[in-house]
Order: C-alpha cells, then structure tokens, then sequence
C-alpha cells in the first residue's frame, strides 16, 4: 500500500474517531455536577463491605474486576504488538556504552531512583488503603527503570532489563489476575469474588484479594512498560550511540 493511499485510508477514519469523541463530549454533565448513582452508592457500601478505604481500588479490583482484567489484557496485548514489530525490525547487537556526559542529569537520575522505588513499592502495597494502586505502582516503577537510563546510560539499563525476565514478568503479572479469579471458581465462587473476607480495615490484611489483584497489576504494567521503554531504546536510540562510538 502506497502512502497515498494510507492517507486515503486515515482521514474518513480519523474523521469516525473524533466524531465519536466530540458526541461523547456533548453528554457530559457540567463540571462538579455528578449524575451518576452508581459512584453514590459505592462511596457508601465499598468501605463497610471490603474494608477498602480506597473506594476507587475496590470498585476496580472487585465490583468491577472483570473489566481489570480486560483492561490489563488490552495492555498485555498492545505492548506485545509494539514489542515483536519492534524485535521483527531491530538487528541484534551488543549494547551501546552511551555515556551520561552531563553531572547534573547523572545526578539527578541517582538522587530519584531510590525515591521512586519506594513510592512504586508503596503504591502497589497500600493502594487499596491510601490512595494509590497497581496502574499507577507501575507507571512509577517504568520511571524508575527510566532514571537507571538517565544516571547510567544504555548498558547499565539493557543489563538491568533483560527481555526474558520482562517477558515473564508482564505474563506472570496478567496470568496471576486470571488465576486469582479461577482460584474463585474452584472454591464454588464467581469468577474474581473476594476469597479472602474484608479483613482489619486500615492493614495490609484487609480487603481480601484486592491486595493480591493490585500486586498482580503492579507486576504487569511495570513488565509492559519497562518492556516498551527498552525496546524503543534499543531500537531508536542504541544505533545513536553506536555511531557516536565509533566516529
């Protein structure tokens, strides 16, 4: 397909996608004026009913869980796409020594990365409880992995994220949400029902499987992202730097 012919193809598209997006817009209600009733009524069972002072945390990870779950396979699924177009067109060579040639940003790099594992950590482990949760643990744990880039260059991150251990990562993140609900099942339960009981309100024991759903979330969007982060560096900027290397 010639690129004209791509562009025929894009614009009626594009032309569908932002007509459907400008009459989703219409609907909605002006700001601060929620209409709502189903946010009303979650607001005042989930806490007495899963011990889950994150409202947001039991509505994902348990009312509506099964909607997690096809959420994280649309990112399992999309990062798997961009990573095998990427692998298909990338020639494998030895990682590139890019040297950081700035302190300041060397710096900086080192001084954040142990925060943002901490704040990854936390957020994954409390997200049911404080606000929080396993989409953004893993969004912050990809920006950790990102800041080992910034302070050390290219090797010491192609090191720290090799392809195998992501891989599995990412699957062992999406295959534990679906084995918690199986496990459900096979206690006589609907698929993902709470297995554990509520819990002590305010601990790391509360809440059930939330907790076990939020770490298996965690788990996969940091794999997916950390995933897409090395193989667009390996495929745009390595090359960079191999040419520098050998100028």
């Amino acid at each position: 397909m010639t690129a004209a012919q791509r562009r025929f193809l894009l614009v009626p598209a594009l032309a569908v996608v932002l007509g459907g997006l400008l009459w989703g817009l219409v609907g909605l209600p002006d700001f601060g004026h929620y209409r709502g009733p189903y946010g009303d009524i979650l607001n005042r069972v989930a806490v007495p009913e899963r011990h889950a002072d994150n409202v947001v945390a039991a509505t994902v990870f348990d009312y509506r869980a099964v909607d997690t779950l096809g959420e994280e396979f649309i990112l399992f699924c999309a990062a798997l796409g961009v990573v095998l177009l990427l692998r298909y067109q990338r020639e494998e060579e030895a990682p590139a020594a890019a040297r950081v040639r700035s302190d300041g940003v060397r710096l900086f790099g080192l001084l954040m990365l142990g925060p943002a594992l901490v704040i990854a950590a936390w957020l994954a482990a409390f997200g049911y409880i404080t606000p929080g949760g396993g989409f953004q643990a893993g969004v912050v744990f990809a920006a950790a992995a990102l800041l080992l880039y910034v302070a050390s260059g290219y090797r010491p991150f192609a090191k720290a994220s090799r392809e195998e251990a992501l891989d599995l990562a990412e699957a062992t993140g999406a295959g534990g949400f679906v084995a918690i609900g199986l496990a459900a099942l096979i206690a006589g339960m609907p698929f993902l029902h709470n297995l554990l009981g509520s819990g002590q309100r305010g601990t790391l024991l509360s809440a059930g499987s939330i907790g076990f759903l939020n770490w298996a979330t965690a788990i996969e969007v940091a794999a997916a992202n950390v995933l897409l982060i090395a193989e667009f560096l390996a495929s745009y900027i390595a090359p960079l730097h191999r040419r520098e290397e050998q100028a």
